[in-house]
């Protein structure tokens, strides 16, 4: 006999809520922008002011650039909201089945699908003259995330931790794609004076897609990757802990085109290489296979 549903924790829900609507808006946003007719990089319109009201008022919405970005940005507000739910349900304790299910509904559109469709927009040199091989990618990163996330509800207890995840997280994942498309806005805008910016963006272009193949295979994968939340913000940390993290958010403040998407790379190869550091440096016995 079916179960009927009879309450819903409505704040971690609407939460929850928030990340999937982020997600829908950054495909609606992305899929402005047509297909590409010729190899040529677009070129956008800088958009001086740091203000982020300012900077959404600037957006042009037949600018390429522009939508690529802004579809990028989404992705990270939905990181937010994202981060944001688990914590309100276990503040509220009201952490429930239905809202694991739900989270993980949203994620497959916010971080499964939406990144995937946004890799293909902002690489329009590589989608030109491999369209059918950057789209089948795509769709292999849109698999890997739903796959991953099935799996972390199915492994997943109410006594976990949650403060390490088997495999990449599928929203770092998403941001590790995400983070190129405000790097691209920095190559590609009319004020960038680095001269060798077209060639770098090329290339770039070249390597995401198989980027992207890395990342989705890192999600499917068993390799251990910290909680950065959990880890970061919970319970009581030293001084140094809270200088550090002022750094950071201060070196993302004055780079913010260039920090995130490094950033976001670092943490998603730090899985691999952190694991072989210790199969092969530290000679340490791995107690679960790599998949």
């Amino acid at each position: 006999m079916s179960r009927r549903l009879i309450s819903i924790a409505v704040l971690p829900a609407l939460f929850t809520l928030g990340n999937l609507i982020c997600g829908f808006f950054a495909i609606v946003v992305a899929a402005r922008v047509e297909a590409p007719t010729s190899s040529d990089i677009p070129t956008a319109a800088a958009i001086a002011s740091p203000n982020p009201v300012a900077m959404l008022a600037a957006l042009d919405k037949s600018d390429p650039v522009h939508n690529c970005m802004l579809s990028g940005w989404l992705i990270f507000l939905a990181m937010v909201f994202d981060a944001l739910d688990g914590q309100v349900a276990r503040l509220t304790k009201v952490a429930s089945d239905f809202g694991a299910q739900l989270d993980s509904l949203c994620d497959v559109v916010t971080f499964g699908v939406a990144p995937a469709f946004l890799l293909v927009k902002m690489c329009p040199s590589y989608t030109f003259e491999h369209s059918q091989r950057v789209w089948i990618m795509a769709a292999t990163f849109a698999a890997c995330a739903a796959l991953r996330l099935a799996r972390f509800n199915v492994e997943t207890d109410e006594n976990d931790d949650h403060l390490h995840f088997t495999g990449l997280p599928s929203p770092a994942a998403a941001a590790s794609i995400a983070g190129f498309a405000i790097l691209f806005y920095a190559l590609r805008n009319e004020s960038n004076s680095l001269q060798s910016a077209q060639s770098i963006d090329k290339t770039v272009q070249t390597l995401l897609p198989f980027f992207g193949l890395i990342v989705a295979a890192l999600m499917v994968s068993r390799i251990p990757y910290p909680h950065v939340v959990n880890q970061l913000f919970r319970g009581q940390r030293s001084m140094g802990h809270l200088v550090g993290i002022i750094f950071a958010l201060m070196l993302v403040m004055a780079m913010r085109y260039y920090a995130l998407p490094i950033m976001c790379i670092a943490f998603a190869l730090s899985g691999p290489f952190y694991y072989l550091w210790q199969v092969y440096v530290q000679r340490r016995p791995q107690e679960e296979p790599i998949f």
